[in-house]
């Protein structure tokens, strides 16, 4: 946040509520942090609404110290709620995205547009689950809301969350999981809730809130439960203009191209090089001045000002110059590039073929025999070893810790790769790369994961998107269909969509495995797959004149960023271990946030976090993650902690989970509780 200019001097003087109450129809009251001009009574605004489970008073109060306080200088009323059974609110948590949650929410926008101090217009702004419950908040029509800026959201939450890609259980089931477990299970504080009741409802929700993991892990095809929740489902509920952005180094940004593509109404899509953060303080940069880009939206949508947002380019993105691998990256290197519209079809294809084990543009050696015929393309077999997957980094990448990809030649002896010649021309790719092959697999169920890279003159080989395919579900993931022994069947691998320059000289790579640990679990049994007439399509994007064009962002700004004193210093640790005498190959994580001691309340945090990953590179039943949290708050004789342990196994007929959760305060234990469950795996 070195970057961002401090602005303390705005248009209109700002008043903060530390907490007020919002009641909900049944009784239950959420807590509201607000932020607004001092004369708003007078002059009434719009406002804005943050809607999270993150703990206000700790969790998201550094980034919410240098927005909302802005948004209210500039003539907003900027509102941060815990969400209920989260941070200082009422009542339980049960789950993600549930119809409470959005019952909640609608009764939130009808109370803030009958305040006296608010216009009767109220947006939503919100990053990762704040962006998801934007998009969904707007498919249910609240007559007051007027506008959504969604960050590092999915409207899929099936095909296109931390559940599944493409049908492979993604690791991040497990980690993220893990990291809600131990967020709805912190307590209140006693500051707000009171020093005889905070304990109270930290028992009601370590009672109730339970291990959500589970449910997830019982849904293993895209049914009621994810459709739930996934605008895609209707693209025309949402009506509102929605301003979609997103960043390469996240795991969401495929949504903000399907939104552009699908939604009905006024919409705009950004992407960045950001990781999981908001553009005015993420990595890698450039940061830009978001907030500035947000009021512009917020003006033309809810208070009729043209500010020209609308007549500029429908699709804005980074277009990224060639780096050398680097698992974390300050700045990476690129330009500004803009789309009028994106239709699906805004770029065009060009088709790589596997030809004598490279990649080359030619399908044949020869002509085909008539236009008609498809080309034999060679024949490869893969059965990858359980530990290909290594270097690939993180799903989903936060931009603070190297938590990101690896130089791919670590890859080499696991994937099987395939280069182009060095390109005789720069050329530059905008979409989704789409791989295309026919598989013949020698058992019911298997995964195939495709990754692309630029391998620079030095043969450095950085990564620039992954897909993956359980082949079960290759024709859709509501009703998987086993593979069938000696049948061979087409499918179609659709990879992350990537903005990438790739320069004269340089090569692309594809690479191929049959396992991908830990970003995705193993299959239910060790594979052989067998590819024939294997291509990847290509969004060649061509230079447009549009791009010279662009205005600059404005540079970063906020509020001023919230006072703390560091207590202990924090780290990041991420280490591969090989046992060569058992073969078992083990991957760690470990993050320490530090101490922290939050000035205008008193309250010192320190939170660590220890993701384990371990498996044996020829046994798919081996693979095992176990994630540690411990989260502990404090202040004066107020002390609070949470310790969580979650593990999963996948064996070859069951997902095997267990969970503990240990409550303490200085008193000693207020709670301890234990889960133990064997889930039957579906094709998956």
């Amino acid at each position: 946040m070195d970057d961002i200019r401090i602005k303390t001097d705005f248009p209109r003087k700002v008043r903060e509520i530390e907490n007020t109450w919002i009641p909900m129809p049944d009784g239950t009251r959420l807590a509201a942090r607000i932020w607004l001009p001092q004369d708003a009574k007078d002059d009434p605004v719009p406002a804005i609404l943050e809607y999270l489970p993150y703990r206000k008073r700790d969790g998201t109060v550094e980034r919410d110290a240098l927005t909302h306080p802005y948004f209210a200088g500039h003539g907003y009323a900027g509102v941060r709620v815990d969400m209920r059974g989260t941070g200082d609110s009422e009542g339980i948590c049960l789950g993600e995205y549930l119809p409470q949650e959005q019952e909640d929410a609608l009764a939130i926008i009808e109370w803030l547009a009958e305040r006296s101090w608010c216009s009767g217009k109220v947006g939503i702004i919100g990053i990762s689950w704040g962006g998801f419950n934007g998009l969904q908040i707007a498919a249910r029509r609240p007559q007051a809301l007027g506008a959504v800026i969604s960050l590092c959201s999915t409207d899929d939450r099936y095909a296109d969350d931390i559940h599944f890609m493409g049908g492979c259980v993604l690791g991040d089931k497990l980690n993220w999981g893990a990291t809600a477990f131990s967020i709805v299970n912190t307590p209140p504080d006693p500051a707000i809730v009171g020093e005889e009741r905070w304990r109270t409802m930290w028992k009601e929700r370590i009672d109730n809130n339970g291990l959500w993991l589970l449910d997830w892990f019982r849904h293993q095809r895209r049914d009621a439960f994810y459709a739930h929740g996934s605008v895609c489902e209707n693209y025309a509920d949402i009506e509102v203009p929605v301003y979609m952005v997103g960043g390469w180094m996240d795991g969401y940004t495929n949504a903000v191209f399907r939104t552009l593509e699908h939604l009905p109404g006024p919409k705009k899509g950004l992407i960045g090089p950001w990781a999981h953060r908001y553009p005015h303080f993420a990595e890698p940069g450039p940061q830009i001045g978001f907030l500035q880009e947000c009021l512009r939206w917020w003006d033309q949508h809810l208070k009729g000002i043209d500010t020209g947002i609308m007549a500029e380019p429908e699709l804005r993105a980074w277009m990224q110059e060639p780096a050398p691998p680097a698992p974390y990256m300050k700045h990476h290197p690129g330009r500004w590039v803009a789309e009028p519209a994106w239709t699906g079809t805004s770029v065009a294809v060009q088709s790589l073929y596997l030809r004598d084990f490279a990649l080359s543009d030619s399908p044949a050696d020869s002509p085909a025999d008539s236009p008609g015929d498809s080309p034999a393309g060679s024949s490869l077999t893969i059965a990858s070893p359980q530990t290909a997957g290594a270097a690939g980094g993180t799903w989903c990448a936060y931009g603070i810790v190297p938590d990101g990809p690896l130089d791919q030649r670590g890859e080499l002896g696991s994937m099987m790769s395939f280069d182009t010649d060095p390109l005789e021309e720069d050329i530059e790719l905008l979409g989704f790369p789409m791989l295309h092959a026919d598989f013949t697999c020698d058992a019911p169920q298997a995964n195939i994961v495709a990754t692309l890279s630029v391998v620079d003159e030095e043969r450095r080989a950085t990564l620039i998107s992954f897909g993956a395919l359980n082949l079960t579900h290759r024709n859709g993931h509501a009703s998987p269909e086993a593979m069938v022994k000696g049948q061979t069947v087409p499918a179609c691998v659709q990879l992350n969509a990537c903005g990438q320059r790739v320069a004269k000289g340089q090569r692309l790579r594809l690479s191929l495995a049959s396992a991908y640990w830990p970003m995705i679990w193993p299959g239910r049994s060790a594979a052989t797959l067998t590819l024939e007439n294997t291509r990847i399509d290509l969004p060649l994007r061509h230079r447009r004149d549009i791009d010279r064009s662009l205005k600059p962002f404005s540079p970063p700004e906020g509020a001023a960023p919230l006072e703390s004193e560091t207590i202990l210093v924090g780290g990041y640790r991420r280490r591969r271990i090989v046992d060569h005498v058992t073969g078992i190959e083990t991957l760690e994580r470990i993050s320490d946030s530090g101490a922290k001691n939050h000035l205008h309340t008193g309250i010192t945090v320190h939170h660590i976090n220890r993701e384990t990953y371990r498996i044996h590179p020829d046994d798919p039943h081996s693979g095992t993650g176990t994630q540690r949290w411990s989260k502990s708050f404090s202040r004066g004789d107020w002390q609070a902690k949470v310790e969580t342990m979650v593990s999963v196994r996948a064996l070859a007929d069951v997902w095997r989970i267990e969970a503990e959760l240990e409550a303490r305060d200085r008193d000693g234990i207020v709670a301890v509780r234990h889960w133990s469950e064997d889930i039957p795996r579906d094709l998956v």
